[in-house]
């Protein structure tokens, strides 16, 4: 990764896939409801939707693999499966501890910004003592346009006070990283091997990372003091 130079005045995070390793889980409960349905899970078509809300992300499968129930009932199963399993059964991903106490030490404003329903977000930051740290969360439906559109970050950003210029966004996905970018924000990457590779994010962002450990250590000589 090219150097930053940047010293964030707000961290924002993306949750599936960056703070935990969430999506054997989203792939386990998709692919039940799809064998229920007599349909095969096709990894291909399903990660043109990974970040998307999963509003947006269900209608890609309904189309895809031609569902015959609303929309409405496949998001209603999901996101029950989901807040039943998520909290237990995904662990946060390698960095992401050392990287919260990084920015709680230094009383980094952050948030979590995740195209995921809010019941899911609050079971995963229930489940792992992180109410105080992100005490603001915006979820996908929030807000109008859903990743790759930048919408929740301005959102995020606009809740937090501070200037997208001025925020550092951290993001596993394509969709999430263009929408961060197109925010106007500093984005670094950190691709989840579980759905993408660093290549998929040329031209996305020149900030790509293996873990949060790296992204701890970019920060490592940041004046926050000063910003």
């Amino acid at each position: 990764m090219k150097p930053i130079n940047f010293c964030p005045r707000a961290v924002i995070f993306d949750m599936d896939g960056l703070l935990i390793n969430s999506e054997h889980v989203w792939e386990v409960v998709e692919g039940d409801m799809l064998i229920a349905r007599g349909v095969q899970l096709n990894q291909a078509i399903r990660a043109q939707f990974i970040g998307m809300r999963m509003g947006d992300f269900w209608r890609g499968m309904h189309d895809s693999f031609h569902l015959a129930e609303p929309v409405e009932d496949l998001i209603a199963e999901a996101m029950q499966g989901m807040v039943e399993r998520v909290g237990t059964e995904a662990e946060p991903q390698p960095g992401a501890l050392a990287l919260i106490d990084f920015v709680v030490a230094r009383r980094i404003p952050c948030a979590i910004a995740s195209s995921s329903p809010m019941p899911i977000i609050d079971a995963v930051v229930g489940a792992h003592g992180w109410g105080e740290v992100f005490a603001l969360r915006v979820c996908g439906n929030d807000v109008q346009h859903g990743k790759p559109a930048p919408d929740i970050y301005l959102e995020t950003a606009r809740r937090l006070g501070v200037p997208p210029e001025a925020c550092l966004a951290l993001e596993d996905s394509v969709n999430g990283a263009r929408a961060a970018v197109a925010a106007g924000m500093t984005t670094i990457a950190v691709p989840d091997a579980a759905h993408t590779t660093a290549e998929a994010f040329r031209g996305v962002t020149d900030y790509v990372v293996p873990t949060l450990h790296e992204v701890r250590a970019a920060l490592e000589d940041c004046d926050f003091a000063a910003v």
